[in-house]
């Protein structure tokens, strides 16, 4: 592994000052909660510090919102609903939705260094998550229309079957990915004819805050409303608010539990995206080259961050050692370092929490008998040593029942199993409790096909990794969640139906 520590590697002050003039360039001028269309301080007043995950520094200190906090902009959003947004026609809510993509395009270089700051994602997976963002709109955009509803007859009967927005809805994001995650929500609520309380990860406010800025002037006031602050108490009042009609979460599968019974005390609706332990399966019939480098971006993009992430490789016997020397040879030649800097690969863990959990599974996988074939520990070097990194990691050897077998690490850490049995080994893909996504690696078409269909997920790549198109549905199977993104099946989470039978005589 490099870490960037040749002569002309940036120290640590040169990090920590180039950080600070990044911060200074593209942090959002405002920090307090956005409701119902201004920036306002939480009722109990209180803040908390969002860090920069590279330097250790705090990047801002951002509002606290609590109960009070959520309930005012559920109130607000409401209010924008029965007054305003309700009345929209799907013209002009598509207008609005271009409006955005457009805005949210032509800040790409400040929203991507904006993104690596608080998060530590490399700028230049920040910038594919930027025009990601801009393309949900975009695609919401495009199908707002597609409500065409039903009518029939029967006799002296005549039905009409419509679509309706819920009215508010409630949407909670997490950090991995903050400015693309406020997307994947923001626009099938907005698009179905809803208005929003969007609570992002505490975190990773920054993001969320800066767009909503950007969208001041687009949206009508109160249509869009950020709470910021902590899970415990904006999160939970969010999902508890009888007042709002859906629920829409990412993040951790125990989390993703409480709220659905947060949810429970209103009946209100759900969509859930949560956890993953997803099984990358290689065939021996396809290139080495090619199985190592989707192996590698399946598990390592987003410093392996990624609810999708391909953590558990199933490699056939007849190329295991070949694909495993040359995921060890990819695995040293990446770089890990300032993620500002466009050469770099890997970049920091979101926080030193998160940090302490991935070394933990680090540890329980050594005390549980893995092989480690490479990483296993912190850089060993000084010019990162105030940031939150952790070296990308290839275990082998471990039962399939081991912990980091069978948690949802969510850092850089690829679990290896040899097989040679196809029906075994299809057996042990589906033996977690998640199943979102998976890969298959062959040229055979019809070996591939027979194999995602096996696979207990609800999403598998072909062929390839982390490709999500606009338009294909994404989500999961078992605990991993309930409903799917991405695509036109969405805009149903976010309507309910209304039935209305008419009688002709």
């Amino acid at each position: 592994m490099s870490s960037q520590s040749d002569s002309d590697t940036p120290t640590r002050t040169a990090i920590r000052d180039r950080h600070r003039e990044t911060a200074a360039a593209v942090l959002p001028e405002h920090t307090d909660l956005y409701v119902g269309g201004e920036f306002v301080t939480p009722d109990a007043g209180g803040t908390f510090d969002t860090v920069d995950p590279t330097t250790g520094e705090v990047l801002a200190s951002v509002a606290r919102g609590r109960e009070s906090d959520v309930d005012r902009a559920v109130d607000a959003a409401w209010d924008a609903f029965e007054k305003t947004w309700s009345g929209y026609s799907a013209g002009r809510r598509q207008r609005v939705l271009t409006t955005i993509a457009d805005t949210i395009e032509e800040h790409t270089d400040e929203l991507a260094r904006l993104e690596t700051l608080d998060n530590g994602k490399p700028v230049s997976e920040a910038k594919i998550d930027v025009r990601g963002a801009a393309e949900q709109f975009r695609y919401f955009a495009g199908i707002v229309r597609e409500n065409p509803g039903e009518t029939m007859t029967a006799g002296s009967r005549y039905g009409q079957v419509v679509s309706e927005p819920y009215g508010v809805v409630g949407q909670i994001i997490p950090w991995n990915f903050p400015l693309l995650m406020a997307s994947w929500k923001l626009a099938p609520a907005l698009a179905a004819g809803n208005c929003t309380v969007l609570k992002p990860a505490e975190q990773t406010p920054l993001s969320a805050l800066r767009l909503a800025e950007l969208i001041d002037d687009i949206v009508p006031t109160g249509v869009v409303n950020v709470v910021t602050g902590y899970g415990e108490e904006a999160g939970s009042a969010l999902t508890s608010n009888p007042d709002v009609r859906k629920l829409a979460f990412t993040g951790s599968t125990a989390v993703g539990k409480q709220v659905m019974k947060s949810a429970a005390d209103s009946v209100t609706d759900v969509t859930l995206e949560l956890g993953g332990k997803s099984p990358v399966v290689v065939f021996p019939d396809v290139s080495v080259r090619k199985a190592v480098a989707l192996v590698e971006s399946a598990i390592f993009y987003n410093t392996g961050e990624c609810c999708e992430a391909g953590s558990r490789l199933f490699v056939h016997d007849d190329v295991a050692d070949e694909v495993l020397d040359g995921l060890i040879a990819a695995v040293e030649d990446t770089t890990i370092g300032d993620p500002l800097d466009e050469a770099t690969d890997l970049g920091p863990k979101v926080s030193r929490e998160q940090v302490e959990r991935t070394t933990d599974y680090l540890d329980s996988a050594r005390e549980q008998g893995g092989q480690f074939l490479v990483g296993g520990d912190r850089p060993d070097d000084e010019h990162l040593a105030d940031g939150c990194f952790v070296e990308p990691t290839l275990i082998e050897g471990l039962a399939h029942d081991a912990d980091a077998v069978q948690a949802e690490i969510f850092g850089p850490v690829l679990t290896v199993f040899r097989w040679d049995d196809y029906d075994e080994m299809i057996d042990l893909a589906n033996d977690v409790d998640y199943g979102l996504a998976g890969g298959v690696i062959t040229d055979d078409i019809t070996r591939a096909n027979r194999t995602a269909r096996d696979i207990e997920a609800g999403y598998v790549w072909i062929n390839s990794y982390h490709d999500l198109v606009p338009g294909l549905p994404f989500g999961g199977y078992k605990q991993s969640g309930i409903g799917r993104e991405l695509s036109a099946d969405t805009l149903d989470h976010y309507r309910q139906t209304k039935t209305i039978n008419l009688s002709l005589r």
